[in-house]
């Protein structure tokens, strides 16, 4: 962000904290306007927002919370909430705790605190937290103290680590204590003596015992070779290379190895001993014990296997912490775009349907004016193209409107196989799979059906317009794993896959597909939006996408959609009774003069009787004065104290009830959620044709 000049303090201040703090209406605390701000303050300020660590002022004796952007990341869903607020009132369950620190540091005092353990709410419940709390007075201009500088690091993570290191730490303590005593009390597993020179093996009976050996075997005559084939084969080499060593060197012998029990489990033992010499230094003989440490082997394992535990814990803690850093940072690009991209669209549209519609009247003004009519064909065009660029940007930001419904994937070969063969041409194959009995979801059909579209066609232009496209549809279950950090839940989900076989992406390629305008194509063949409007699309209708991708190999798109179990909506009748128009009243509703203007004179083209108003305060007044209408046409975002769904909640109470046709370039979610339209709300998307309006109003008074 660059910084920001603001001649009241914010001079030199940068960062999304610092655009929050000068946009902060402060006149409504004690501490009053920014332009009234004492320099202590704003050089408290600006080193504060300096600082990567969290940080956060108190400022007064009321305790106004100032903070950066570090903090703002620890505050969580507090935040901005907590900006200008009251410490005692932003975070009430540790109140006592504030005032405290509050009367202490405006004395003159500090506190510090080393892994402080509090109580706060997160996500509405109780938790125990700890922190590292450091907090210092700050004076004022006349130099005494008028605020308090905090430093709030969470150690949590630190202390639970600690506190598992610690239990892991006390059993390996108490089970070597154990095995210690075990030792001290006698377990032993017996004797034994190897007579070098002769290489013989002699052993008391619980060493026998433990070697299996037959009980008739004599005790001064043990075989060696019985000995080793009960060793371990993967310790077998390493306990003679031990033990020829410390013949060699003469210096003890301690080897930790298993035997192989009668059962066919093995113990863990530690045989020692020690080489004994002649006065000429040849080796005699070699007397040990064996020792049982199988229970000290057992823990040590479990030891090890915990800290392994441990430490892939904290990783994927980490590497999920990470993940949803990521994916934080791309959900606010993409709301940042989407909120721009809504406005300019809603801007846009109206424009584009002024010249619609006057383009429109003009045509039928002159319908023997080839001249006219051959222009007004062109103009047309391009609006078309400027509204489809529009709806491309506003399915990109999520801001389209969608009228989903229940759908079976099986209903794709019919709906699609001639639309794509039309569109990819006669040199393109089109394989369809999917299962005898697809679970249904719930999308907005058309949209699903463009998506498909999109995708074929960049499949068809990735393979030169030569080849095989795959359709695919799958029943797939998704586990939690799969699902962490792509915004989806684990469940029952149907995967939509269309796979090319051309020359794939390279890696850095692939990472920039789904951006909007970005694109491989030569200048003038593609806007960089399809992709990027399948992926809105996708995300909007709660689900995932993803891209595989192998330069040489082909490239493969998934879309996922969560399983629906609603019941599939029954087809409307075909070719029913069509409803005659032209014989209605309808209100317009429109604060768009212009936009206004051509409305009416479709509508009076078409013969409806229209009334108009400029806005809904205007259209309520007319209603409520007994204007009587059969229709309500009106655009969504209007000015004024009444809006256009409370004219719907109006029409609705009537007797008969009044139809509503919303309309609108962009709908901000006042007549949806999630931009998803309930089955009884109509909308037309602006720009319209004459032929759209007129068509969709007949439908509406035919409902």
């Amino acid at each position: 962000m660059p910084f920001l000049s603001d001649p009241h303090g914010c001079q030199g201040w940068q960062g999304e904290m610092a655009r929050r703090i000068c946009a902060f209406d402060w006149s409504v605390t004690e501490l009053g306007a920014l332009a009234q701000w004492s320099s202590s303050l704003c050089s408290a300020v600006q080193l504060l927002l300096a600082s990567p660590v969290p940080l956060v002022m108190l400022w007064g004796r009321a305790g106004y919370m100032i903070y950066n952007d570090a903090y703002a990341e620890f505050a969580g869903g507090r935040h901005p909430y907590l900006l200008g607020c009251q410490v005692e009132q932003g975070w009430p369950e540790v109140a006592d705790f504030n005032r405290h620190v509050l009367d202490t540091c405006l004395a003159g005092g500090t506190l510090s605190y080393r892994n402080k353990e509090l109580v706060l709410l997160r996500n509405g419940q109780p938790e125990n937290v700890w922190m590292d709390l450091y907090y210092s007075p700050v004076a004022g201009d006349d130099q005494a103290p008028a605020g308090v500088m905090a430093i709030v690091v969470e150690t949590t993570a630190h202390v639970l680590s600690e506190r598992r290191r610690e239990e892991a730490e006390r059993a390996y303590r108490a089970e070597n204590e154990r095995v210690q005593l075990a030792l001290n009390a006698g377990a032993l597993l017996g004797s034994f003596v190897w007579d070098i020179q002769a290489n013989r093996l002699s052993g008391d009976e619980r060493f026998a015992r433990t070697f299996s050996y037959p009980a008739d075997q004599p005790l001064d005559d043990l075989s060696i070779e019985v000995a080793d084939s009960r060793v371990h084969p993967d310790d077998l080499a390493r306990t003679k290379e031990q033990a020829d060593y410390s013949v060699q060197k003469g210096v003890p012998y301690n080897a930790e190895y298993r035997i192989r029990r009668p059962d066919g489990s093995y113990l863990w033992v530690l045989g020692s001993g020690r080489c004994e010499f002649d006065a000429s230094g040849r080796a005699l003989r070699f007397p040990g014990v064996l020792i049982d440490i199988h229970e000290r082997k057992m823990a040590e394992e479990s030891l090890l296997q915990l800290t392994r535990n441990l430490e892939q814990r904290v990783a994927e803690e980490v590497d999920a912490r990470v993940s949803a850093e990521e994916q934080l940072r791309q959900s606010q690009k993409l709301e940042a775009i989407g909120g721009m991209t809504g406005g300019v669209a809603h801007d846009f549209n109206n424009l584009l349907q002024v010249i619609a519609g006057n383009l429109h009247l003009l045509a039928r003004h002159e319908p023997d004016n080839a001249n006219v009519q051959r222009r007004v064909g062109v103009a047309l065009a391009a609006v078309e193209r400027g509204a489809k660029l529009s709806a491309q940007l506003l399915a990109f930001a999520r801001r389209q409107p969608l009228s989903p419904e229940v759908y079976n994937p099986g209903r794709i070969p019919d709906s699609l196989s001639e639309l794509l063969q039309r569109a990819l041409g006669e040199n393109i194959g089109i394989e369809v799979q999917l299962p005898e009995q697809p679970w249904c979801i719930k999308v907005d059909r058309s949209q699903l059906e463009n998506a498909l579209l999109n995708l074929a066609i960049n499949a068809r232009d990735a393979m030169k317009g030569e080849g095989i496209i795959g359709i695919r549809g799958e029943n797939v279950v998704l586990d939690p794993d799969f699902c962490a950090g792509k915004g989806i839940s684990a469940g029952d989900y149907v995967c939509l896959s269309v796979a090319d076989t051309g020359d794939g992406m390279q890696p850095e390629v692939l990472e920039q597909a789904f951006e909007p305008f970005f694109t491989t194509k030569p200048d003038g063949q593609g806007t960089g939006l399809g992709l990027s409007m399948v992926f809105g699309f996708v995300k909007q209708s709660g689900g995932h996408i993803e891209m595989l991708s192998t330069p040489g190999q082909g490239t493969t798109v998934r879309m996922y959609f969560a399983r629906s179990t609603e019941a599939q909506a029954r087809a409307l009748p075909v070719g029913g009774q069509r409803h005659c128009r032209g014989q209605e009243t309808i209100l317009v509703v429109e604060d768009n003069e212009d936009v206004r203007e051509a409305a009416v004179g479709l509508l009076e083209h078409a013969g409806y009787k229209v009334l108009v108003a400029a806005n809904g305060d205007a259209a309520m007044q007319l209603l409520l004065d007994g204007a009587h209408v059969e229709l309500i046409f009106t655009d969504v975002v209007m000015p004024g104290l009444i809006k256009s769904t409370d004219l719907a909640l109006w029409a609705k109470t009537q007797s008969p009830a009044v139809a509503v046709l919303f309309t609108s370039g962009h709908t901000r979610d006042i007549i949806s959620t999630n931009h998803q339209l309930s089955p009884d709300t109509h909308l037309l998307s602006k720009p319209y044709s004459a032929e759209a309006l007129t068509s969709m109003v007949s439908s509406v008074l035919a409902t």
